[in-house]
């Protein structure tokens, strides 16, 4: 039997995003809305999530990644949305 898709999105946000609290500020919408996925800093300074759920709430994800916590000033926003087969638990903040 195969898993029913999901609808994801992933984001890569540039700008001043790191070292402002933005990983663990992002992370309490996604938790809310019970999304699943995970928030990382990447080498070149921008921030990458990946979010599964409903599009509704993955649409809020991407608008609070857009708005970024209090010091962080948002340059630009990639978003590649896709179909999944499998979630992860939860939402997590990583390296």
């Amino acid at each position: 039997m195969l898993t029913p898709a999901l609808r994801s999105v992933r984001i890569v946000v540039s700008g001043r995003v790191q070292g402002v609290g933005f990983r663990p500020s992002c992370s309490a919408v996604p938790t809310k809305l019970g999304l699943s996925g995970w928030v990382r800093n990447r080498p070149d300074g921008s921030v990458e999530a990946v979010g599964s759920g409903d599009e509704e709430g993955l649409r809020r994800f991407v608008a609070a990644l857009r708005a970024g916590p209090g010091h962080s000033r948002v340059e630009s926003v990639l978003e590649e949305w896709f179909e999944s087969t499998h979630a992860t638990e939860g939402f997590r903040v990583t390296g």
